[in-house]
């Protein structure tokens, strides 16, 4: 199977290390190969999509062409950051895919109203966090066309 990849930087919104090393490692194990950066909360988020503080480099922070964002994150939560990126016209065009723990209907309706793109419930298995990356990576990567 050839590698996925249309040259766009994934950016993971997650608060927990373990969670985001199991992305990295089901990205790599399911062959996307887009360049995948991180940030640990909705605050860290904003400031690197804004280009802020340590981010304010953009060789160093590239723009991303898919957020991945964790609902329950501390300092700012997704809820806040997802509504914030959606009504910035600098941003908003920008996908967000929800990938969280919660299966709450009113975590899905919300999450959607604040224009989200995807929401997705984490898998439970590496073997199904891995199939889970090829499927974003062919749909996101490879099908859609993403504004430049």
């Amino acid at each position: 199977m050839k590698p996925q990849g249309k040259g766009i930087v994934i950016l993971l919104a997650e608060d927990d290390a373990d969670d985001r090393l199991l992305v990295r490692e089901a990205l790599t194990e399911g062959r996307v190969v887009n360049e995948l950066r991180c940030v640990e909360d909705g605050e860290e988020l904003l400031d690197y999509l804004h280009r802020r503080g340590r981010y304010t480099d953009p060789e160093e922070s590239p723009r991303p062409g898919l957020v991945l964002l964790d609902l329950n994150m501390p300092r700012k939560d997704g809820r806040e950051a997802l509504r914030e990126i959606k009504a910035d016209p600098d941003l908003k065009r920008i996908p967000v895919v929800v990938m969280t723990t919660s299966k709450a209907e009113e975590d899905i309706f919300r999450s959607y109203d604040l224009g989200a793109n995807s929401y997705i419930t984490k898998p439970v298995t590496f073997e199904r966090l891995v199939e889970l990356m090829k499927v974003l990576g062919r749909y996101w990567i490879e099908f859609v066309e993403l504004p430049s």
